[in-house]
């Protein structure tokens, strides 16, 4: 089924992923997460939605781009042997292809996702 040329978002239609992602590990803390899917490309290109997460210490290796807009939270993001990035709610930002390092959650966070697959 094709998708509609403009998508609007809004967490009621879609259900909540309550596992960890791939390449995600707990490594200080008990921090928990959900992924909402809202979007996804009809060509398999990209995927859109909300992700929450509550405080904690993940390491994270992406496979594919990511931007964010933060709506709650707070996170200092440190790539490996790189230099930490602290993110707040209203921040945007992008995690490149490739990123390997922590995401150390210091409040509740709640944030609005792209990441593209192909």
């Amino acid at each position: 089924m094709a998708n509609n040329k403009v998508t609007k978002f809004g967490l009621k239609a879609a259900t909540p992923i309550e596992t960890d992602l791939d390449g995600w590990k707990k490594v200080d803390g008990n921090p928990t997460m959900k992924t909402w899917i809202e979007y996804t490309a009809d060509d398999g290109s990209s995927i859109s939605g909300w992700w929450g997460a509550t405080p904690g210490t993940y390491h994270a290796t992406y496979a594919a781009p990511e931007f964010v807009h933060m709506i709650q939270g707070e996170i200092v993001i440190t790539p490996d042997g790189g230099t930490p990035v602290i993110v707040k709610a209203g921040d945007a930002f992008t995690v490149e292809k490739d990123f390997v390092g922590t995401w150390k959650i210091e409040k509740e966070v709640f944030k609005h996702f792209t990441i593209q697959l192909k």
